[in-house]
């Protein structure tokens, strides 16, 4: 887990659509494009700005999300979310993300992740229901 990364950036798409609205996710009870939502697209494209820059069997995890969701989408949005690495401590890296539909900006935020072994942590993690 020694590789040094130091520029990565992703962006992924969506669409709004009455699978990922927050009426749906139950995050309220509109039918919008959902914060979990904008919060998972985000984390997607942080995951794979780093993911080909990573030794085999690292993987990394989300550890922070701060978000400021500004503005709604409706059903039928196409909806993107790039995320753009600013940092890294060792094991973590921290990106700068942000979210877009059809008109503009609708979140922006951080995000940290930390570089595990995929094996070893899902043991750990397993080991929780013994």
């Amino acid at each position: 887990m020694d590789k040094i990364i130091s520029e990565a950036e992703s962006t992924v798409y969506t669409k709004a659509d009455s699978s990922n609205t927050a009426l749906t996710m139950g995050s309220g009870s509109l039918e919008v494009f959902a914060t979990p939502a904008v919060v998972a697209l985000m984390e997607k494209a942080a995951c794979q700005a780093i993911a080909d820059k990573l030794e085999e069997g690292i993987t990394t995890v989300g550890t922070m999300m701060w978000v400021e969701h500004v503005s709604a989408s409706p059903i039928g949005a196409d909806i993107s979310a790039s995320a753009v690495l600013t940092g890294t401590d060792g094991r973590k890296f921290f990106f700068d993300v942000f979210a877009y539909d059809n008109a503009g900006l609708i979140a922006k935020g951080k995000h940290e992740r930390f570089s595990v072994n995929a094996e070893r942590f899902i043991n750990k993690t397993n080991q929780k229901l013994n």
